[in-house]
């Protein structure tokens, strides 16, 4: 039986900046229609690839052959590789809101390109382009064309980013990372939209992922990039039932395991770690007209929310973005006022200054992303350090290095590894290595609970699971509880002992995590479990 002949055929092609190269001699096709995800880590090769298609990678050095219509991207003049981007080959690209024009509204750049591409006229561009929007799933498709990247949500941009892609019906998409900033649910429904518009226009996608749940859901074919090379590739059934490759292993094997201290039976015999009870914070807003010279309104980011943290086990918050969950950390930490009652450990917030410094040195915080938690201008004992200096701040320069020295061995990062790590900065380290030195800055003063605000999710999926390891670890020896801020169900599966959802401010549904996650009894924490698997 003769195969059709490949829509896009890749041959040695190498991408090398200022002599290295970064893409190593690798070789893919993809037939009319087809779905092939691309899958690797960050810095494997795989953005760049698709980048290099187009040749839209700066001060890049590219050889090899990349066949599409009869045509070679790599040997096409640019006068004639600009025709073919945005009417035969589309992109989608990561972050909607850096890969849009803030100046201009979303439907004056969907119309821009079919007015070049196409040669449409304004009015009949602007036209299509409401139209564009409203395929997309968009409501309001004729307000939302009206609206600036900002004033749309992050489902929304990335809706008018795939609708701007899309315009001039492509025969095949790059799609890079296209769900990565979404939450779970908004990554199902991006999904399910892009298999839709797939079909109906009978385009080929080359999905960009490190997301090997999304590879499952989406993908007829996958290739596995490590280092510059696809070390693999075949059917998704094929790959995921028998990985032949020790680096694809490792990536189906990194899902996150539970391994959590046992539920202590004694746990109502000490008081909670912390406790609240109708914790309420509001943010106040403007109010329109005449009114507003007289009063204030208010936004109620949370609603009477009630739990408690026990000693030695996590408290899981789920839910999505504009759900309240961070709102509710930076009300635990002391950082927002609030109303209800809060209690850390005996004390509460709020009492005065040297009575909140006893609490923050209880309650420590990691924050999702290391890179700009992490001051640049800091060396690593002085960022581990400086809690010491606030809370402990008699300690000689010998002891407090000290003290650095043992947090940092504590989370896995010693002299003997880095020489001269003190003294190092936070660019010298790896994204995981620098979420493991956050954790050190929040061990170091010795507190009982840690904040955990997304703490993974922008780590690639090996790295997620050693830091979830390493969590879980620091809990079982120290004896630490967590509140655990995330929107991953996988992740709360694996950490978590009792879990809230949280919608729209109010906690909708709470319990034991085997009890919410095997039977939610709300249909939204039942939409968010199904959305994760």
């Amino acid at each position: 039986m003769k195969h059709p002949a490949p829509l896009l055929e890749v041959s040695a092609l190498r991408v090398a900046f200022d002599g290295k190269e970064v893409v190593r001699g690798i070789d893919f096709s993809i037939q009319p229609g087809e779905k092939l995800a691309l899958v690797g880590e960050s810095g494997s090769g795989k953005t760049v690839t698709a980048l290099s298609l187009l040749r839209l990678v700066m001060n890049a050095q590219i050889s090899g052959a990349a066949g599409f219509l009869g045509r070679d991207l790599l040997a096409l003049p640019e006068s004639e590789l600009r025709a073919v981007r945005g009417s035969e080959i589309a992109m989608i690209f990561q972050e909607p809101m850096t890969a849009l024009n803030p100046l201009f509204t979303v439907g004056e750049q969907i119309a821009e390109v079919l007015e070049l591409k196409q040669g449409h006229s304004r009015a009949d561009a602007s036209r299509i382009a409401v139209d564009l929007l409203a395929e997309t799933g968009i409501t309001e498709p004729q307000r939302r064309a009206q609206a600036f990247p900002h004033q749309l949500s992050g489902g929304q941009r990335q809706r008018a980013m795939i609708a701007m892609a899309l315009a001039c019906k492509p025969q095949l998409l790059l799609a890079d990372e296209p769900t990565t900033a979404l939450d779970v649910t908004l990554r199902a429904q991006i999904l399910d939209l892009l298999t839709a518009l797939q079909r109906q226009n009978g385009m080929a996608v080359l999905l960009i992922t490190h997301d090997l749940n999304l590879v499952r859901r989406f993908a007829d074919r996958v290739a596995v990039m490590e280092n510059g090379l696809i070390v693999e590739q075949g059917s998704v059934a094929q790959v995921f039932a028998d990985p032949r490759h020790a680096y694809t292993r490792r990536l189906i094997d990194s899902q996150p395991v539970r391994d959590v201290p046992s539920r202590r039976h004694d746990a109502a015999v000490f008081d909670p770690v912390m406790q609240a009870k109708a914790l309420r914070v509001s943010y106040p807003v403007p109010v329109a007209g005449v009114r507003g010279w007289f009063r204030k309104g208010e936004f109620v980011a949370v609603q009477g929310a009630d739990f408690a943290i026990h000693p030695g086990q996590t408290l899981g918050v789920i839910g999505e973005s504009g759900s309240g969950k961070s709102t509710l950390a930076l009300a635990a930490l002391g950082l927002l006022p609030f109303q209800g009652a809060l209690q850390v450990g005996g004390g509460a917030w709020h009492k005065g200054a040297e009575a909140d410094k006893v609490l923050r040195q209880a309650v420590q915080v990691v924050f999702q992303d290391p890179f700009s938690s992490l001051s640049p201008r800091m060396t690593i004992e002085e960022i581990v350090g400086e809690g010491l200096r606030v809370h402990a701040p008699t300690l000689s320069t010998a002891q407090r290095q000290a003290r650095v020295l043992t947090a940092l061995d504590e989370v896995g990062l010693t002299q003997a590894q880095f020489p001269a790590l003190l003294t190092r900065y936070p660019h010298e380290f790896s994204g995981g290595q620098r979420q493991r030195i956050a954790i050190a800055r929040a061990l170091v003063v010795g507190p009982r609970l840690l904040v955990l605000d997304e703490p993974t999710s922008a780590l690639d999926v090996t790295i997620q699971k050693q830091v979830l390891q390493l969590l879980q670890g620091l809990q079982h020896e120290l004896g630490l509880s967590y509140l655990l801020i995330t929107h991953d169900v996988d992740v709360i599966r694996a950490m978590a002992h009792d879990v809230i959802v949280m919608k729209d401010g109010v906690v909708v549904e709470s319990g034991s995590v085997e009890q919410v996650l095997a039977a939610p009894r709300h249909e939204y924490t039942r939409v968010l479990v199904a959305a994760a698997v």
